[in-house]
Formats: C-alpha cells, sequence, structure tokens
C-alpha cells in the first residue's frame, strides 16, 4: 500500500492553459498530467502516460510552487489515471497555498486527496469504485457509440442528486456524434453538452 507521505510523483507534463471540458470550461487551470494508468481506452489521446516508469519522479514541492508562480487559480490533476497514485500530500499543499484542487479520473481506484472538485469519467474497460462515483461533483461520460447513451443513464442513476451530468463526443468521431447527443439532451434536459474547446482553439 501507498504511504500518503510520498515526496514525488511521475510528471508527463505540466501546462497552464484554460479548462477546456465540462463545468469549468474556460477557467485558466494548471494541469498535472501524471504518469501511469491500467484503464486504456482505445481511444485514448494520451497513450503515452500509460507506463509511469517513462516519466521522471518530479518532487512535489516543486510541482506545487511552479503551480503557485503561475497564479493559476485551479490546479488540474490529470493523467493517465491520477488515482493510481496517492495524492493526499499533494492536494494539502495545494489547498494551503490557496489553489482549487480539481481531479479527473475514471474512478477505478481507492479516492486519495482533498477535492475542490471530482470529475468522474468513467470508462467501459474498468468499472469506477462506488467510493469516486458517490463523491464526484461532474459525471463526463465519452459517447464514442449509441449505446453509451445507456450505459450514461446507468451511472446518472448512481451519482449523487447535485453532480452535474455531461456528455462529451469522443474526438475523432465528434463530427457524427455531436448532433446526436445535442438531440438526445434535448428529450433528456438533465443533461449537459460538453465539448473539447482546448482542441477547437488548438491549446493544451
Amino acid at each position: 500500500m501507498q504511504k500518503s507521505n510520498i515526496l514525488s510523483l511521475p510528471l508527463m507534463e505540466h501546462f497552464y492553459t484554460i479548462q477546456g471540458e465540462g463545468r469549468y470550461t474556460g477557467y485558466p487551470s494548471y494541469f498535472l498530467r501524471l504518469g501511469g494508468c491500467d484503464v486504456g481506452c482505445v481511444w485514448c489521446d494520451v497513450k503515452e502516460s500509460w507506463d509511469a516508469s517513462k516519466h521522471p519522479q518530479v518532487d512535489i514541492e516543486m510541482m506545487v510552487q511552479v503551480v503557485h508562480d503561475s497564479t493559476a487559480p485551479i490546479t488540474v490533476i490529470t493523467g493517465g489515471e491520477p488515482l493510481m497514485h496517492n495524492l493526499d500530500t499533494l492536494t494539502s499543499l495545494l489547498n494551503e497555498k490557496g489553489i482549487r484542487t480539481h481531479i479527473e479520473t475514471s474512478g477505478a481506484h481507492k479516492l486519495s486527496g482533498k477535492w475542490n472538485w471530482i470529475c468522474l469519467s468513467p470508462k467501459k474497460f474498468k468499472a469506477p469504485l462506488d467510493e469516486v462515483v458517490l463523491a464526484a461533483n461532474e459525471l463526463k461520460v465519452v459517447v464514442y457509440n449509441q449505446s453509451d447513451f445507456n450505459w450514461a443513464e446507468q451511472y446518472a442513476e448512481k451519482v449523487s442528486g447535485d453532480c452535474l451530468l455531461f456528455l462529451q463526443p469522443e474526438w475523432s468521431r465528434a463530427k457524427e456524434l455531436t448532433p446526436l447527443i445535442i438531440s438526445y439532451i434535448q428529450r433528456n434536459p438533465k443533461w449537459i453538452l460538453s465539448l473539447q474547446t482546448h482542441k477547437y482553439i488548438d491549446i493544451p
């Protein structure tokens, strides 16, 4: 079992940008992309993140200082699958600096860290844990084919009543799927459309 006082994490990349998806679309955010993922989505656009050993172990205090120096109000911890790592120390230090902590996760691993916002994006390849489903502030289901609408509804019934519900087209099929998602949302208005706006405007 991993200890909560770990001092470093495998960091694939980090950058200050604008959040492109979900509830906080358009907000300035500093992204920390951690290496390591065992979920294995076939359409993943960052497969180079999967092998944590290919990415340098970076001191957590150094990461936090870089984020603080950027003046970003939000840090988004993503991957890979960030919950493969214990994130207690990282989020504690970020919170001490007054920086909001957001996570993007499949929910397939035990929840660690203290979060201002949890974006759960469940995957068929490895089911999320109930504790993460119940803690989610935002459910973001990536739609790859029409059967995913029924699958999304299954998780909409499992999350808390105040969890926001988003449907997002898989990027490579966005032109085909977006009209279907719009039509579905019109018929089922509890859902909200999420687009990968960062890809449309060509930013990280």
